[in-house]
């Protein structure tokens, strides 16, 4: 197998950037960076305006910021899937579930919980990664859905 479009400098770089919002959100705010979280308190009752502002600031900056990343560097953006539309909903809101089943996201647990070293972060974090392996091996290797 080969793995094409290896670049572990632009990931590393990535994930130190992810990290260092993760800790300035917290040393900031108080909160920790879990984009499922966030996003259920957008759409929950906020308790003031001010968290509700922090809350849509940080979920647009990840959509801009994605945006933008397409727009002005197209080579170093992530293959697509040829997947439907009726498949990339089902995909949301099965991972949508799975956060609120799980308490959390990836963001949540992956990154802010495996540095406070949780243990519940860790359980979670082995979970959804042994699941995410094991269904993309189905998918792609069994059903041949979203070959690149």
């Amino acid at each position: 197998m080969v793995i094409e479009n290896f670049t572990p400098v632009s990931a590393l770089i990535g994930g130190g950037l992810v990290g260092s919002a993760a800790a300035l959100l917290m040393l900031f705010n108080g909160k920790i960076a879990g984009i499922s979280g966030i996003t259920k308190g957008i759409l929950a009752e906020c308790p003031t305006p001010q968290e509700r502002f922090w809350r849509i600031a940080f979920v647009l900056g990840l959509i801009v910021g994605g945006f933008a990343m397409v727009q002005f560097l197209p080579a170093a953006t992530a293959k697509v899937l040829s997947l439907n539309p009726i498949q990339l909903a089902i995909g949301g809101l099965l991972v949508g579930v799975g956060t609120a089943m799980g308490n959390g996201c990836t963001s949540g647990h992956g990154v802010c919980g495996l540095a406070r070293r949780s243990p519940r972060s860790l359980a979670s974090v082995t979970t959804f990664m042994g699941i995410g392996f094991v269904t993309m091996f189905l998918l792609t290797h069994v059903f041949g859905v979203g070959r690149f």
